[in-house]
């Protein structure tokens, strides 16, 4: 899927909190690109190089957004060796490419990918990733709840929001979870929240550069409100703190992963978060 300059496919269209599908996608392609690559994307280097976009303004490309993909990957293939036919729901899936990791992943599962979006990212995707019959596209927002209607939970569900709920107002947000609990018990859902400081130290987002600035990230909690889920909502079982996958060098091998367990750290760290559904 190599494009010559002039038929990669423009994506200034995105902008505001979808345009960070592309700042997400451009950290994983670049990890995945080196010779120690900490994740084994492919695809998500063919979509890099079919866009024609000005990524330089995000600045850095670390390895966060690798690292929280494994965390994601991890629980989604553990719930679909248990569930191979299970509907994965891909909330605001962004240009993520999750499901061809996990296709390599499980090769002989039959899991079905709902992946949903707002229509000028479903567009994008449409034009830029390979079709399959297990993937369905619903141009929508993961607020207008109608898309779970068309989710198939005979075979179990799990649900990804990655780098969705910080961006939520704090009631949808809540709605949006305690909605997936009660209708989709036996499922499970997970989501990544940044640091609660985030939202009081840049209320209107944080600079990655001069040229780029990340939206503001209104929705957080701390893991004292996390695990308190399983006794407000009705309907959640359990709640999960998922630790930190290992990346590459002594900070994001060793440092960090440890840092992310300390209990004097964990109160006011970010989150990976796993709730399974009863």
């Amino acid at each position: 899927m190599n494009h010559a300059p002039d038929d990669k496919i423009d994506a200034s269209i995105l902008t505001g909190v979808s345009e960070t599908a592309l700042m997400t996608l451009n950290g994983r392609a670049h990890q995945a690109s080196l010779p120690d690559a900490i994740i084994d994307d492919p695809m998500a280097i063919r979509l890099v190089d079919s866009i024609n976009f000005d990524f330089d303004k995000f600045g850095r490309k670390g390895q966060e957004m690798a690292v929280r993909s494994l965390a994601y990957d991890r629980c989604a293939i553990e719930y679909l060796t248990k569930h191979p036919q299970a509907t994965v729901v891909a909330l605001a899936e962004g240009l993520q490419t999750s499901f061809w990791r996990l296709s390599s992943a499980l090769p002989d599962a039959q899991f079905r990918w709902l992946s949903i979006d707002l229509p000028p990212i479903i567009e994008l995707r449409q034009q830029l990733l390979p079709s399959s019959p297990q993937i369905t596209y619903l141009a929508q927002s993961a607020l207008d709840r109608s898309w779970m209607d068309a989710v198939d939970s005979s075979n179990g569900v799990f649900i990804t929001a990655e780098g969705l709920m910080m961006y939520l107002q704090p009631d949808d947000a809540m709605e949006l979870i305690t909605q997936c609990a009660k209708r989709f018990p036996g499922g499970q859902m997970i989501f990544d929240l940044p640091p609660v400081l985030v939202k009081k130290l840049a209320p209107k987002g944080m600079r990655a550069t001069r040229r780029y600035r990340v939206p503001p990230m209104p929705f957080s909690l701390r893991l004292s409100q996390l695990a308190d889920l399983v006794h407000t909502v009705p309907g959640i079982r359990a709640v999960h703190d998922l630790p930190m996958p290992k990346g590459r060098g002594l900070f994001f091998g060793t440092i960090f992963p440890a840092f992310w367990q300390l209990p004097v750290i964990k109160q006011f760290r970010g989150a990976y978060t796993l709730l399974e559904f009863g």
